[in-house]
């Protein structure tokens, strides 16, 4: 007798959890539809996507991984879209599950003008992924000297550490002190320090 007494609660209970849940599961489905639309490059649907009022689906991250729209451009090396969703007010420094942002994403695939385009839209150049990796260690590991370059003169710091307690140029001397990135490190600190605000002096009476 007891147990029929709550099967209507037990099947209330189950209707409401269903009731709750509609909402995340359209919101699933709206986020899953963007980032797909982004990743087959459907310029018509995302604009759409974009248009509707209130819309935050800009920013929104894949259930899995964690990588928003910028990231999944960023991979494929397309200029066009990350300047196309930047201008839509994507946050280019949004982090997929390891930490890694659009900035450090494009120094791993050494797309130098990627990263030229995040700088300048506000990415921040000492931002790392979840093992400490900042850009700059991404493009020493590269060895690629006018990623090198671009970095330090943004303001990256070749001496910052990683989770290892390794800076970039650490890594970089590990290749021995005429190491070609060692030198660019060198020569580019110089060359960021000389480049800085100038001191301004009162007249003379």
């Amino acid at each position: 007798m007891l147990s029929i007494m709550r099967r209507p609660f037990a099947i209330m209970a189950v209707l409401l959890a269903a009731a709750v849940s509609l909402p995340a599961q359209a919101q699933f489905s709206d986020s899953y539809k963007f980032l797909e639309a982004v990743r087959k490059k459907e310029g018509e649907k995302v604009t759409e996507a974009l248009s509707e009022p209130g819309s935050q689906i800009i920013n929104t991250k894949d259930f899995t991984t964690g990588q928003s729209a910028l990231h999944i451009v960023v991979a494929r090396r397309d200029l066009t879209w990350i300047q196309f969703l930047i201008a839509k007010g994507a946050n280019v420094n949004v982090r997929d599950n390891k930490g890694m942002s659009p900035l450090v994403q494009a120094c791993e695939l050494g797309f130098i003008e990627g990263v030229d385009e995040l700088i300048k839209s506000g990415a921040r150049v000492e931002d790392a992924n979840n093992t400490g990796e900042t850009p700059l260690i991404s493009a020493v590991h590269r060895r690629d000297l006018a990623l090198v370059r671009l970095l330090i003169k943004a303001g990256a710091n070749p001496d910052r550490p990683d989770n290892s307690g390794r800076s970039a140029r650490d890594y970089a001397t590990l290749e021995g002190k005429t190491s070609s990135v060692l030198g660019e490190i060198e020569r580019a600190s110089k060359e960021a320090k000389g480049t800085g605000p100038k001191k301004t002096y009162g007249p003379s009476f």
